[in-house]
């Protein structure tokens, strides 16, 4: 068998409409702050194609950038300064920093309203609790290609392969949420492949190319892999993507899967926030 692929590109493009639609009903455009500090290359790339798509939908592009060894006092009186700026809507400090800052401190910093990562420990508690808030960006792109493609974690079992405050924990609590039974699986997991192969969903969060073979996933499952590496190769996501496709029944290829739906979450994260913060237009 051959799996049918999930295509984020497509969806995230609907998405991005939709977003627009919703920009144009406020009384002016949210404005988002994308926050780089220092000049990592691959960051600075995402940050470019946040921005880019973020103005594509209407938004205003207040971006801020902080050289590689500014400080955390530098860090968290610009973060102070966008939190009092009644222009921005939503605030995403790009990470990883600079080894020598803080990122949960800066992270907490930020003012929940504004937090469009939803990474804030504010917002995590109310995901853990089941409320509404924002919540984080790739997980909910996750969920949404999971919906897009009919697919209910309703008494599913599922495992997520990764434990990270980004994505695997946050995600564990989003299929929680649709009750799904959720298993987490991690670097110290004894036995990975015995517990991947009977998931009737797997997603695939490790950080680790190629971790996930075809002997990993049981027929007919699905598999959703947020890895993303650049090997000499080509890029590759943390499943074998030419392996399991042959077995499982769903499949999000790397790229064009999970990353084009994490920039289309924090479209929608952002117009909610300026929606919330805003009013619709009267």
């Amino acid at each position: 068998m051959s799996a049918r692929i999930i295509d984020g590109r497509a969806l995230a493009r609907k998405l991005q409409e939709q977003v627009a639609t919703e920009v144009a009903g406020l009384r002016r455009g949210p404005g988002l702050a994308t926050v780089l500090v220092g000049d990592d290359p691959a960051s600075a790339i995402y940050v470019a194609n946040k921005r880019k798509l973020s103005a594509a939908t209407g938004m205003r592009d207040l971006h801020q950038q902080l050289p590689a060894d500014a400080t955390q006092t530098e860090l968290d009186e610009l973060i102070d300064k966008l939190n009092a700026d009644d222009e921005v809507d939503g605030i995403l400090l790009q990470l990883p920093l600079p080894p020598h800052l803080d990122p949960r401190a800066a992270i907490d910093r930020i003012d929940p309203s504004k937090d469009v990562d939803g990474l804030t420990t504010h917002n995590t508690g109310l995901l853990a609790q089941g409320r509404p808030g924002l919540q984080p960006c790739t997980p909910a792109g996750v969920m949404a290609l999971l919906h897009h493609a009919g697919i209910d974690p309703e008494g599913k079992n599922a495992v997520v392969v990764g434990r990270s405050e980004l994505v695997g924990r946050p995600m564990t609590q989003m299929l929680l949420s649709e009750n799904a039974t959720v298993t987490v699986a991690h670097s110290r997991t004894r036995d990975l492949a015995a517990e991947t192969s009977r998931a009737d969903i797997v997603v695939a969060a490790a950080g680790v190319p190629h971790l996930l073979g075809d002997d990993h996933i049981r027929a007919g499952a699905v598999v959703i892999d947020v890895g993303i590496h650049r090997t000499a190769e080509g890029l590759c996501g943390d499943v074998s993507f030419a392996a399991v496709s042959q077995v499982a029944g769903w499949i999000t290829p790397v790229p064009g899967g999970v990353g084009p739906m994490t920039i289309a979450s924090l479209l929608h994260n952002t117009v909610r926030a300026a929606a919330a913060r805003q009013g619709p237009d009267q």
